[in-house]
């Protein structure tokens, strides 16, 4: 039996300050913005080229878990310095192209998985972006 994931809650504060990040800023695709009954706002975005995606929330509506709390979300692409130099374009605050060396991380590329860029949205959610294959059997 196969497994996929294929959604990941996001935490937020402002649904639409987050929306707007997410997708003007970092470049995810807008799959559905709706809202339910009760109020609660459903937003799901999509990275290019995954098949999973996030869904963004304020509330209990889609996560009781509080704004900021997620860290380590991972994307992969296969330059992280051309991804990094995107990020920046589109005025996202991210870090330098950093490796694991001895245990800490260190500025500069590493080798094979191992050059990485962090940013954080605007309620302080982290994320990762690897330097890697899109095939898993790379992995």
């Amino acid at each position: 039996m196969e497994w996929k994931l294929a959604l990941v809650p996001i935490p937020v504060s402002d649904v639409e300050r987050a929306k707007q990040f997410y997708s003007e800023r970092v470049g995810f695709a807008v799959d559905f913005d709706v809202r339910l009954d009760g109020g609660v706002r459903i937003v799901q975005l999509t990275p290019p080229g995954s098949d999973c995606s996030i869904v963004l929330g304020a509330g209990d509506g889609v996560t009781p878990v509080r704004p900021g709390s997620v860290q380590g979300v991972q994307l992969v692409v296969p330059d992280v310095a051309a991804a990094r130099g995107e990020l920046l374009a589109r005025g996202v605050p991210v870090g330098p192209v950093q490796h694991v060396e001895s245990g800490a991380l260190t500025d500069g590329p590493g080798g094979a998985w191992n050059s990485f860029v962090y940013f954080s949205d605007p309620d302080g959610n982290g994320w990762a972006v690897q330097e890697g294959s899109a095939d898993p059997a790379d992995r």
